[in-house]
């Protein structure tokens, strides 16, 4: 069965309602190979062959889908949005944020498991937004991730430093170095290796944060070795918001506004997802599946987890305002602390290093995927497309790797500052990535609409659809455009701030305007979108249907990793 049929018998199928010819594929010079359609229809751009092979197993994309949602945000980044917006307001802030994320992976889910293809929402946006937008889009995640993964390089450095009591730029530099190569391997051993060490780093995170906020619960109930009980105690005093500049309402909504934008990094990468489609086997049962489930795990894992820390630790602990890098700035921590708990700051140390760890063997794969997928659109050179027999994408991995020695820029004076503003052209990217992915989605229904296809024969359509999409999209562009508005209040007008704030829509506008005048692609007509070219069908990604468990624990090890 393919993923969805028209209904009509003008659409792409052609009059008999057959499907295009298969399409044959030839080796050519540099690795690259190429593939030559005998329909107009097929393959629209480049035609060059994608080489990335399915070996990647069910309950890896499952975990890597959990696995990019779970990292130091959570763990030390949460307890400045508790300082700035109160338990309340930060509780709100992260639900929304929570809203947000599966708004805009359930937009994914339907495009992927109807065309689990590489390049995921960057394809997606060339093909059925604009050809300019999936360029400029596909950059700007670049860009970010060349940026990024060296912090998370230089965060899992500091944090050996908590049990490092004789930590030096020398030790600093040979724990980076350790790191880089490590993560390096991990990615150029396969896709497989990489799912089997993304797994065991969920596995050990969704363990940690279970534990912590078990213990949570039981020190707010008095269970604790000082036997005092907190309850609500700090929603009450010093208060349940925070307001920001203004006294009252206005500032406590000022606070939950700003402070959903601080919270929304914590969840950027769940667009992984749709990255691996391409890779992984069975995807149009897969991709359902960990799809439906990231409402649960957003619940679990982040909203009750910013409950508990804001039962534990009072807004205005002056804890939460050490940002020194290590678990001793994570709110749990802090809490267990006050309860006399002294064993918990090295579990917690481990749990935060992990999940650097793992962010950082993730960025790179995530790069890596998106410059590839560059290179079969002719969005980057050609080599960058070249794929080894078992379907490595190696020239991308290795240019992603090489990017990570950045890190090392933190051992030289003045590259804090260099860092930051590194960062600052990254900041909204994740919140562009989101509006792009909504905006593509209703494009690709409408066309879906317009050239007759069912909507109840794909494999995944979510019944919220399209308030989702433009859910998602509304808000990260109020976000995008809001999100620094306290320098344009009276008296706090802060230039650094300014273009930390707002250089990244610039630098968006730059690669969607030089593609457009470059290239000069045309806008694609809803009746006209591609719903056809290069879409595997089911039997091509090896389709399953899949089997119901049958024991008690069959059934939770099925929800948990399938």
């Amino acid at each position: 069965m393919d993923p969805a049929q028209p209904t009509n018998d003008s659409g792409d199928l052609g009059e008999s309602g057959e499907k295009p010819p298969s399409v044959l594929y030839e080796p050519s010079p540099a690795g690259v190979r190429e593939e030559r359609a005998h329909d107009v229809n097929i393959d629209i751009h480049t035609q060059r062959y994608d080489g990335v092979q399915r070996r990647m197993e069910q309950r890896h994309i499952q975990m890597i889908g959990l696995a990019g949602t779970i990292g130091t945000g959570l763990f030390l980044g949460s307890g400045m949005v508790l300082h700035r917006a109160g338990p309340a307001g930060a509780l709100l802030a992260y639900t929304m944020c929570g809203t947000l994320t599966y708004a805009m992976t359930a937009c994914l889910g339907e495009m992927s498991t109807f065309a689990p293809i590489s390049g995921g929402h960057i394809h997606f946006a060339e093909r059925w937004l604009h050809p300019s937008m999936g360029f400029a889009v596909g950059w700007q995640i670049v860009f970010t991730t060349f940026v990024a993964i060296p912090t998370e390089v230089i965060a899992s450095s500091i944090l050996i430093s908590f049990w490092d009591k004789k930590f030096t730029q020398a030790h600093q530099a040979g724990y980076m170095t350790m790191f880089i190569v490590v993560c390096s391997i991990i990615n150029l051993l396969g896709v497989r290796w990489f799912g089997e060490f993304e797994f065991a780093f969920a596995t050990m995170k969704i363990i940690l944060i279970v534990g912590l906020i078990i213990a949570g619960l039981v020190v707010s109930l008095g269970g604790g070795p000082n036997h005092e009980r907190i309850g609500f105690r700090y929603w009450k005093d010093p208060g349940a918001f925070v307001p920001m500049l203004y006294p009252g309402a206005k500032g406590k909504f000022l606070a939950w506004f700003t402070n959903v934008v601080t919270a929304g990094y914590s969840f950027v990468g769940m667009e992984a997802v749709a990255i691996a489609a391409a890779e992984v086997k069975n995807p149009r049962v897969s991709i359902p599946r960990a799809i439906k489930r990231v409402f649960i795990r957003i619940v679990l894992f982040y909203i009750v987890s910013i409950l508990v820390i804001g039962m534990l630790v009072p807004s205005t602990d002056p804890d939460l305002l050490r940002n020194r890098g290590t678990a001793a700035s994570s709110p749990f921590v802090i809490a267990f602390s006050h309860a006399g708990i002294k064993v918990l700051p090295s579990i917690v140390n481990g749990g935060v290093l992990s999940s650097a760890f793992s962010a950082t063997c993730s960025g790179i794969y995530s790069g890596s995927r998106i410059l590839y997928s560059l290179g079969l659109r002719g969005m980057a050179p050609r080599f960058v497309a070249y794929t080894t027999k078992r379907g490595l994408p190696l020239v991308a991995v290795l240019i992603t790797s090489v990017f990570l020695t950045l890190s090392y820029m933190a051992l030289g004076a003045g590259a804090e500052t260099a860092l930051t503003w590194l960062l600052a052209l990254t900041s909204l990217s994740g919140f562009i990535v989101w509006g792009t992915v909504g905006a593509t989605y209703i494009r690709f229904r409408r066309g879906m609409e317009v050239q007759g296809f069912d909507r109840s024969t794909l494999r995944y359509a979510n019944p919220l659809q399209p308030f989702l999409a433009w859910w998602v999209l509304v808000w990260a562009v109020l976000l995008v455009f809001l999100q620094g508005w306290p320098v344009f209040t009276r008296g706090n007008w802060n230039t650094t701030d300014f273009f930390i704030s707002y250089i990244t829509i610039p630098v968006f506008v730059l690669l969607l305007v030089g593609y457009t005048i470059a290239k000069r692609p045309r806008a694609i007509k809803l009746k006209d979108l591609d719903f056809v070219s290069n879409i595997p069908t089911d039997e091509e990604t090896g389709y399953e249907e899949p089997k119901a468990p049958t024991t008690w624990w069959g059934k939770v090890l099925g929800f948990l990793f399938t």
